[in-house]
């Protein structure tokens, strides 16, 4: 057997940062991710998921969206057409939070939905139109169904 500690094994495609003082259960959150990943229908070349507070989200928002607000999930796709996911997903531990509260869930199920959600839109999905918006969710929901987790996403209520 070779014990090789002094090189470790090159990490994965998928890396789960947090930039943030809340406590995000970081190595959940990327084997669920990881999970769900199998039922995208594209493959992950590159994938880095950066758990930022609402102070960092909103100068992201602004600098890059143009929009002075905090938001839950910001995408910067850099993926060829067609080609597998090269992504940097930003989302937001503090909207997470507030989101995970009203709706009686863990901080970390709040995060992967919205990390998940950033896949989808590198994969094809967009949310802009009625139809699209339902679409990205039942697949949002199909996806997280079948890790276990169950649907997540809960829209606007009139």
């Amino acid at each position: 057997m070779n014990d090789d500690t002094d090189n470790p094994p090159e990490p994965g495609p998928i890396a789960v940062l947090a930039a943030c003082d809340r406590s995000v259960d970081l190595p959940w959150l990327r084997d669920a991710l990881e999970a769900a990943l199998d039922y995208v229908d594209r493959p992950i070349r590159s994938l880095t998921v950066k758990v930022v507070d609402d102070a960092t989200m909103l100068k992201l928002h602004e600098h890059h969206r143009g929009e002075a607000i905090t938001t839950d999930v910001l995408t910067f796709d850099a993926s060829d057409p067609g080609g597998p996911v090269d992504a940097d997903i930003v989302v937001c531990a503090d909207e997470a939070a507030r989101r995970a509260a009203e709706l009686d869930h863990h901080l970390e199920r709040e995060l992967l939905l919205y990390a998940l959600h950033g896949v989808l839109h590198c994969a094809g999905f967009d949310d802009r139109t009625p139809d699209d918006f339902a679409a990205m969710h039942a697949e949002e929901d199909r996806i997280l169904t079948a890790v276990g987790i169950g649907p997540t996403f809960r829209g606007p209520t009139s």
